[in-house]
């Protein structure tokens, strides 16, 4: 896919490397010359950078958004990134705009809109590529200043270690807590009597010291 990115922080920035490593084709907008230099020795020279605003045509022009297959605004301001998507959508038909969202609030405005927004930064490489995965256990996003994570795992399909046992039942390390359970289309929000099934992909919240080792008691590896 070829990505357009609006915004090269620290959200921009980690999502033009997970995607170019991805094997992707990615271009980012960014109108500071400073981040636009720094820019230019940390991210895989394959990135092309645009020194711009991403709300303005000429330099959406510049990204080739005309072929792009997904805009992802991710700037810290709200305003521009509803702009930049909505330029995407109307001026150059951009088939899937993404949209980080600072302020939960806003977030009805921009479905409305028909762009999709997402509240937490780092998932939205997730939501570009939906299924896809890095690796068997994947940091979406770091809470209180990187001390907590919210991390996915699927269960294996065989040798399933904690599959038909409850949660209650399960040996957790300190310090975590199982969000919700996909299981197929449904998404269930998990008890001490809920049933680990094979196939099961978990999303829980535990320490960043702590993940390699729920990563073992669920997956048994």
């Amino acid at each position: 896919m070829y990505i357009v990115i609006n915004g090269g922080g620290k959200v921009g920035s980690y999502l033009a490397r997970t995607l170019v490593e991805k094997g992707h084709d990615v271009a980012m907008i960014e109108r500071r010359p400073d981040v636009l230099d720094r820019l230019g020795e940390e991210l895989p020279t394959k990135v092309l950078l645009i020194e711009g605003d991403g709300c303005d045509v000429r330099f959406q022009e510049d990204a080739g958004v005309s072929h792009a297959d997904v805009f992802a605004a991710v700037t810290g301001d709200d305003d521009d990134n509803l702009v930049s998507c909505q330029l995407a959508k109307v001026r150059f038909d951009v088939p899937r705009t993404v949209a980080r969202v600072n302020s939960p609030k806003n977030e009805h405005i921009f479905h409305a809109l028909g762009i999709e927004a997402i509240s937490s930064t780092t998932v939205i490489s997730r939501l570009i590529e939906e299924e896809a995965t890095i690796g068997d256990i994947i940091t979406l996003y770091t809470l209180k200043k990187g001390q907590l994570a919210l991390i996915e795992i699927d269960l294996p399909e065989d040798r399933c270690v904690v599959c038909n046992k409850q949660l209650a039942d399960l040996s957790l390390p300190e310090d975590t807590v199982l969000v919700a359970v996909m299981r197929g289309d449904e998404v269930i929000v998990p008890k001490g009597s809920t049933m680990m099934d094979t196939g099961d992909r978990v999303i829980a919240v535990t320490s960043l010291e702590h993940e390699e080792e729920l990563r073992r008691t669920l997956q048994g590896r």
